[in-house]
């Protein structure tokens, strides 16, 4: 019998749930509902989670034995960091699983957005051919304002300028050095509002991020600038969003994420400048995979006491 037991909370690859079953004494329950997460967290070394389950204060002080947390993807935003790290719980995170998926759903919303592709195909299965009142716009020759310079925000400099974009960027973890060495001329947040034809962002949600891009920032923007965000809902002020889009300061937006998910049918998501995606980014098969095969390493590794590649707290 192994030393060690795994809940998996989420619904995770069968590669990664295999490699975890090989060293410890695993419950896949992917539909485990918070109270019957409560009772039975006590008694299990790890958890594994993705975006559903909310790893709550009460959920770390409940898990009497838990060792570590593992979130199979990059956001941590459901897991109360700081009652694991009082709780001496670590947590984990697969933060390159997902980068190429990310950035990939990033370039085909920005593209399906100047180009009027969801509108072009409505129009299509109507039975009407609108050719003419779908022109767009080409990302050759624009300006991509970058936000967040990780690796999903590299990734999509990367791409975008393959594109024939002039890239700027603003990430205050790197330095201008590092900013230029990943694609980017490093820019402050004013002249990406000034200059950019079409802004990404990639940032996590935190206290510092959350409506990071409001009222004030749109009013800084460029007028008929277009927003693209495959980050976290939250890090927009959404009611701002609407207002700018509804005055014509911001032409289009194409939205993966939203502060409440699923946000249900609301003026933002009904609005026919705008993209809606029901939170895509990191669902590819690939990405699911790696995803579920780096978390299972990583918190096999945090419970056997070896070095962590990605370790958060």
């Amino acid at each position: 019998m192994s030393p060690f037991k795994v809940l998996i909370s989420d619904k995770l690859d069968t590669r990664g749930a295999e490699i975890l079953q090989a060293a410890a004494d695993v419950d896949n329950q992917p539909g485990i509902t918070p109270d019957e997460l409560l009772q039975v967290i006590g008694a299990y070394d790890a958890l594994v989670v993705r975006g559903r389950t909310k790893v709550t204060a009460a959920v770390i002080e409940a898990g009497k034995n838990l060792k570590v947390v593992g979130r199979a993807g990059v956001g941590v935003d459901n897991i109360d960091l700081a009652a694991a790290q009082s709780g001496s719980v670590t947590v984990v995170n697969s933060p390159t699983a997902t980068t190429i998926a990310v950035a990939e759903q990033t370039l085909a919303m920005m593209l399906g957005l100047i180009r009027h592709l969801p509108r072009a195909d409505h129009a299509m299965k109507s039975g009407r051919w609108e050719k003419k009142a779908l022109v767009g716009t080409e990302l050759a020759g624009k300006v991509l304002g970058v936000i967040g310079l990780g690796n999903i925000g590299a990734a999509v400099a990367q791409r975008a300028a393959a594109f024939g974009m002039q890239i700027i960027a603003f990430d205050p973890f790197f330095s201008g050095d590092e900013i230029r060495q990943r694609g980017a001329e490093p820019v402050e947040l004013p002249e990406i509002y000034a200059r950019a034809d079409l802004i990404t962002l990639h940032v996590p949600l935190t206290p510092k991020t959350r409506n990071l891009i409001g009222g004030q920032a749109f009013a800084q923007m460029k007028r008929g600038v277009r927003l693209v965000c495959t980050a976290r809902g939250g890090v927009i002020d959404e009611t701002a969003l609407l207002s700018a889009l509804e005055a014509g300061q911001v032409a289009g937006a194409a939205l993966d994420v939203f502060a409440e998910e699923p946000p249900g049918l609301t003026a933002l998501v009904a609005h026919p400048q705008v993209i809606a995606a029901p939170h895509l980014g990191a669902q590819t098969a690939e990405a699911q995979i790696r995803a579920a095969v780096d978390i299972a390493g990583e918190v096999l590794a945090a419970l056997k006491d070896e070095p962590l590649r990605w370790k958060i707290v």
